[in-house]
């Protein structure tokens, strides 16, 4: 039996380049039936990517969706979300002008504005933690500006931009204080039409560094969206790929935009 499966560049943009070679990678298995969870941790494992998504049709015309990294499943992954829809509308024979997805963080959707395709996902508000792991203390080389727990990940905010673009992680530290990631951000430099920077790293989910990471900005949109009063904001987070966000943050709801890119497309036999 085979399945279609695709890879899908997330997020592609960045203010400097757009196109192939940059954004997250994502697989993206479309199913016929409902497949047991440990196939598609295998699947996901061949896959090698930072998350591999799954779905699958139901009778009343939404999804079933599921998302693994090479060694778990995840509970909500914004860049694989963003590959599926793209790749359903793209190459899915899917036509509706809203998908909805049934996942483990609930009901989610996603539609198309403009060239972008718009995600609605659960707003996570982080709170302010007194005591920095001193392994991470470590890493920054001192105190930063604020730290903070929110559902599955840490954030820690710098000074500056180009302290974020510098740091030099170390994956073994930064496993010994996460359960899932550490998100590190900070302001967007004056006139470069960001209003934030950040990068993720989530060992212990086997991710050194995620290129682009959608789930961690319903996060960082609640903080940045309280720090500077705004509710529409620009985000991007630099990793070597890089990716650029777009995130609407209507109270307990991250509305986060992005574009896609189909990098391959085949069957995956097993």
């Amino acid at each position: 039996m085979s399945h279609p499966l695709f890879l899908v560049d997330a997020f592609i943009a960045t203010p400097l380049k757009e196109g192939p070679f940059s954004g997250n990678p994502a697989g993206v298995c479309i199913l016929d039936t409902e497949q047991p969870a440990s196939w598609m941790q295998n699947v996901a494992l061949e896959m090698n990517q930072a998350e591999t998504a799954f779905v699958h049709k139901r009778d009343d015309g939404s999804w079933n969706l599921r998302w693994f990294t090479p060694q778990v499943e995840v509970n909500l992954c914004g860049h694989a979300t963003l590959a599926v829809a793209h790749a359903l509308w793209q190459h899915g024979g899917e036509n509706a002008a809203i998908l909805e997805f049934h996942t483990l963080s609930g009901l989610l959707s996603a539609k198309r504005v403009g060239d972008e395709i718009q995600l609605d996902f659960p707003a996570d508000f982080p709170q302010s933690v007194a005591t920095v792991p001193p392994a991470l203390l470590q890493l920054l080389g001192g105190q930063p500006h604020w730290f903070g727990q929110g559902r599955d990940d840490l954030i820690a905010v710098l000074d500056s931009a180009a302290a974020v673009r510098n740091f030099v992680p170390n994956a073994e530290q930064i496993a010994s204080f996460t359960t899932r990631g550490l998100i590190l951000t900070a302001p967007g430099n004056a006139g470069s039409g960001l209003d934030m920077v950040s990068r993720f790293f989530a060992p212990k989910v086997g991710i050194n560094e995620d290129p682009v990471t959608g789930s961690a900005h319903c996060l960082l949109a609640c903080y940045w969206g309280n720090r500077l009063d705004k509710t529409h904001l620009r985000a991007q987070q630099a990793s070597p790929r890089g990716g650029l966000l777009t995130l609407d943050w209507q109270n307990d709801r991250v509305l986060i935009s992005g574009k896609a890119r189909t990098m391959l497309t085949g069957d995956f036999y097993g």
